[in-house]
């Protein structure tokens, strides 16, 4: 594994390359940084040159103004793949990571070969009065971080977002929360979450791109809305929605499973 900072327009981005084959960028959900995808890295690189990165003004990569937006995290990743390849790239981001990843290919188009949008928070999908409930979890999240703190803040993502630590693999374990939690976990509910909350995604434009796009789904967090959503991305773009291992955050505890599921997604 190669790891290696690149200097981009207000930030410094911390990311990291292994194995050989096709170039995958993996992006996180929340306040994940790169070590989130490692299992799930691991497992691809086999096939794969894996990109793992961290989101400006996460653990390793620093930012210059928070003031940022999903374009702004976009453009990081169009940065360094403009590093890394002349090639078009596969993208995989859950989350708000899948919503990056479809803005990704709004905005450049050209480097994206496929990506799989594991469900995306594209709220204004949603009809009413499910958008308004959506909004409303994400600010209640917001506004329990002013009043409570970060962690009861988390509390409230993981309720919504269906999250299910006891639905995993074997050999996965908990990881244990490092230095680099509470401020990754700050600036995501000060700067992320509301930028979040604020996205449009260029529906025409996705429509119009040349990649293909891949909405996907857990099988087993169809209670959520994000799950929601992804199915009405997959409805308004006219195109299947995949089902891929897990819950919502499968890809940290069912990485093995999830690995297997997009490589056959990736393949056809």
């Amino acid at each position: 594994m190669r790891e290696s900072v690149l200097e981009v327009p207000g930030a410094r981005l911390r990311h990291f390359v292994r194995g050989s084959g096709p170039l995958l960028v993996l992006v996180a959900g929340g306040h994940g940084d790169a070590a989130v995808n490692e299992a799930l890295a691991t497992h691809l690189a086999d096939r794969y040159t894996v990109l793992t990165y961290d989101r400006r003004g996460l653990s390793g990569s620093t930012t210059d103004d928070p003031g940022l937006t999903l374009v702004t995290h976009a453009d990081d990743i169009s940065h360094l793949l403009s590093d890394l390849t002349t090639e078009p790239a596969h993208v995989y981001g859950s989350s708000i990571g899948a919503l990056i990843s479809l803005e990704l290919t709004t905005r450049h188009p050209g480097q994206v070969g496929v990506v799989v949008a594991h469900e995306p928070p594209v709220t204004q999908l949603l009809p009413e009065p499910e958008r308004a409930l959506a909004i409303g979890d994400l600010l209640a999240a917001e506004e329990t971080f002013k009043a409570e703190g970060a962690f009861s803040a988390l509390r409230r993502f993981a309720k919504f977002a269906g999250i299910d630590p006891t639905d995993r693999e074997p050999d996965v374990e908990t990881r244990v929360p490092g230095p680099e939690q509470l401020p990754n976990l700050e600036f995501f509910l000060t700067y992320d979450a509301p930028a979040l909350r604020a996205h449009a995604l260029d529906l025409t434009a996705l429509k119009n791109s040349p990649a293909r796009v891949v909405p996907a789904v857990g099988e087993n967090s169809g209670h959520i809305w994000a799950h929601r959503c992804a199915r009405l991305l997959a409805e308004e773009l006219g195109i299947a929605c995949e089902t891929f291992p897990g819950g919502h955050n499968g890809y940290v505890f069912r990485p093995r499973a999830t690995a297997e599921r997009l490589h056959q997604v990736l393949d056809v």
